[in-house]
Order: C-alpha cells, then sequence, then structure tokens
C-alpha cells in the first residue's frame, strides 16, 4: 500500500509477460526532506543497484531477483512453484522470499528481465516509496535483509548454476564479510589518526610511517584510493542520474552513513541468525514500517 506505482506499470508488465516468466522495474527511493541522510542513502544504493548491477547480472545470464515491489510473474511459473512448495507459491519460512522468488524462477529454466522504459524528463517507469527514516528502522530492515540473503539464503539456496550464478551470489552472500571488514579498516583508521596525533604532540616519540614510500604496503594503500575514488565517482554519477547533480554530491559523503548502518545490520543480523541457530528454530520476520 506504501507503493507509488507508475500509471505505465500495467501496461508493461502485459506486454513483456508474454516473453519473460519475471518482469521487474526498477525501485526509486522517494527522498526525504527530514531525513537527508538516513532515507537519502536509499537513494544512491537502489539507484546504483537498479541502474547498474542488475542491469550487468541479466546480461550475464545469472537469474534476476526480485524486489518484492514493482514485479510481475507469470501465472504459470507461479504454478510451477506451488507445485514444489505443496501447493503455495510463496514460502513462509524465507525472510527475504521476494529474493528468493526470482533465484527459483532461473533455477526452474525462466528468464527474469530488469526493465529500464524511458518516460520522459530523464525519467523511467519505476515504483517510488518511503524508506526508513530512522536509524532503527534502517538496521532492523537490512538486518532482514542481510539475514536472509547471505545468512538463511546461503543455508536454503546453496550454490546451483553456471560461473555467472555462482559469481552473483557470491556477491549477495558478501555482504556480511564487506561489512566486517568494513568495521575493521574504520578501527584501524582511527588507531592511525590516534598515532599521528600522539606523534604530533610528543615529538620525542618515534612515529613510524604507515607505509614506507615505495613499498609493497604503499603500492596497495595507493591501489585502494584509486579504486575508492573510482566507487564513489560511479555511486554518484547513478544517484545524479536518477536524482540530480545535487544528490549525486550527497551520495559521496552518505557512503560513510552507508556503511555504518551495514555495520550496525550485520552485527544484529549475525546476533540474530546464531540465536535462532543455537535454539533450533525458525528465524522471525521483522517488518518495516513504511510512510
Amino acid at each position: 500500500a506504501e507503493d507509488i506505482v507508475h500509471s505505465a506499470e500495467l501496461r508493461l508488465f502485459d506486454r513483456l509477460l508474454e516473453r519473460f516468466d519475471l518482469v521487474q522495474l526498477p525501485v526509486l527511493p522517494l527522498p526525504d526532506p527530514a531525513s537527508p541522510w538516513i532515507a537519502g542513502h536509499y537513494l544512491d544504493e537502489f539507484a546504483e543497484s537498479h541502474g547498474k548491477d542488475l542491469v550487468v547480472r541479466e546480461a550475464m545470464g545469472a537469474a534476476m531477483p526480485s524486489a518484492g515491489v514493482g514485479c510481475a510473474v507469470r501465472r504459470d511459473m507461479m504454478d510451477r512453484i506451488a507445485q514444489l512448495n505443496g501447493g503455495l507459491p510463496f514460502d513462509e519460512a524465507a525472510l527475504t522470499e521476494d529474493y528468493e522468488l526470482g533465484l527459483k524462477i532461473g533455477q526452474l529454466g525462466g528468464r527474469g528481465v530488469l526493465v529500464r522504459l524511458p518516460c520522459g524528463g530523464g525519467r523511467v517507469v519505476a515504483t517510488r516509496e518511503h524508506f526508513p527514516a530512522t536509524l532503527d528502522a534502517a538496521v532492523n530492515q537490512k538486518a532482514r535483509w542481510l539475514t536472509g540473503i547471505a545468512l538463511a539464503g546461503w543455508d536454503r539456496l546453496g550454490w546451483r548454476g553456471g560461473l555467472a550464478e555462482r559469481w552473483w551470489r557470491l556477491r549477495d552472500r558478501k555482504a556480511v564479510l564487506a561489512a566486517l571488514a568494513t568495521l575493521l579498516a574504520y578501527l584501524a583508521a582511527a588507531g592511525t589518526l590516534l598515532t599521528l596525533i600522539v606523534g604530533r604532540l610528543h615529538p620525542d616519540i618515534a612515529v613510524p610511517p604507515i607505509a614506507p614510500p615505495g613499498s609493497p604496503l604503499a603500492l596497495l594503500l595507493a591501489m585502494n584510493v584509486g579504486l575508492l575514488i573510482w566507487r564513489l565517482g560511479l555511486r554518484a554519477l547513478f544517484t545524479a542520474r536518477a536524482y540530480g547533480p545535487a544528490q549525486g554530491l550527497l551520495a559521496i559523503p552518505r557512503a560513510v552513513i552507508a556503511n555504518l548502518i551495514a555495520i550496525l545490520a550485520c552485527l544484529r543480523a549475525l546476533g540474530q541468525f546464531a540465536t535462532g541457530w543455537r535454539r533450533g528454530r525458525r528465524l522471525s520476520w521483522a517488518k518495516t514500517t513504511h510512510a
């Protein structure tokens, strides 16, 4: 009920379901002036994911995960999935049933497609909605995504398909490792900053260089800086294409907010998954409250 549906959505589905088993439209979060950083980071992530990542994923022949909204599935494909699931088209045990649905369609030989149909003024036919605007709500939602896709999804779906499919499942599931690595990187950066401050305040204390010039570590850090600039530039570019140059510029500092939310969500997801696994009970689905 919180989704803002484009007027051309049903006509587009009607035409393309004759050729595809799953049709997915881009999802574009609505800017929230009251929450430019928390709600705003969703703008950056979805603009890049539905403007670049899913486009490449489809081009490589991997299964197209559903976003849950802005999508349509052929009736005969839903019937096939229901037959494999005791007559139920949706799996109640899945925390991210929308994501799993797209992968199941791919496993059954169905084809999913992401459709970016221009509709004038630089816009595309898309589904829009407000995303969480507070830190706790965003962490709660991201924790469910991480648990369902990266943790429970690994256990439920395994590693199937060809090289492209396995590569994209690896990308989906590395989010937990990436969040932990980011946490360690921020701790290392804080420790380095404190060391440099101590060296300035106490010149008598010899502070060795972080990376001796010309060393392999110095080369690695230089490469990382270059890749960081490339990544931030791409994110800003896709955000600007969807929301304008002002939001594109905000995407660069918002990357830090996105990382912090990812770290908190990862810690919460690991805790919830470990508790559920230890007690041998099914993981509970935490609903996200939408405006």
